[in-house]
């Protein structure tokens, strides 16, 4: 089976400096990431036996046009929420480096956040798509809407990269992993983004 990992659209900031943050930051898509999301069909087609995301509202919000496309439920996998889901701040990569030196530099170097457990994240997310892979046998192809951290986190395993956070990810960046029956995981392809180049290029050294 295929199964198509993607990564939400662009969301809200939510960078609280005055100590007031009441709970996890949980931000929707901006107007760009709404647009950005409306892409995604153009990039996945209508040949998809199941739609998942992870239950925060930017990957919810971004495979909303899809699953309505395709006339279809997303089904909600806590399994695949982030690494920083209960974290009271949600800063855009174009915006870490201004608003988060330290988390920005972790990034460049491949590295999660010093809270996080790679081992124990690793292995939730790796339990969560194979069991999407379990339900899909055969040809069928599967669409995953998540999270940057949860796709490197997965591809390092599979790929047998010591840095969980490898490659660069776009928003709404697509990426393709053949599951066979025999255990066996290819990697087709990394951040597919010619769906939405032009939509990208627009946060690009940016505030937006």
């Amino acid at each position: 089976m295929q199964l198509v990992l993607v990564r939400h659209a662009l969301p809200e900031r939510v960078h609280r400096d005055d100590g007031a943050a009441t709970g996890p930051a949980n931000p929707p898509l901006t107007e760009l990431g709404r647009r950005q999301a409306g892409r995604l069909v153009r990039a996945v087609g209508h040949d998809v036996a199941g739609v998942y995301t992870s239950p925060q509202a930017r990957a919810v919000a971004t495979a909303e046009p899809l699953a309505s496309a395709l006339r279809r439920s997303p089904q909600v996998l806590d399994d695949l929420r982030e690494y920083d889901a209960d974290a009271a701040h949600y800063v855009p990569v174009h915006d870490m480096a201004r608003l988060d030196p330290e988390g920005w530099q972790r990034m460049l170097d491949g590295l999660l956040p010093r809270y996080v457990d790679p081992s124990a994240f690793g292995a939730r997310v790796a339990a969560a798509l194979e069991g999407i892979v379990a339900a899909h046998p055969g040809r069928a192809t599967a669409v995953v809407v998540a999270h940057a951290g949860v796709i490197n986190v997965w591809l390092s395993r599979l790929l047998g990269i010591g840095r969980p956070l490898a490659f660069p990810l776009d928003y709404v960046g697509v990426t393709r992993v053949l599951a066979a029956r025999d255990g066996r995981r290819v990697v087709r392809t990394v951040n597919e983004i010619g769906h939405v180049a032009d939509l990208l290029a627009m946060t690009a050294g940016s505030d937006t």
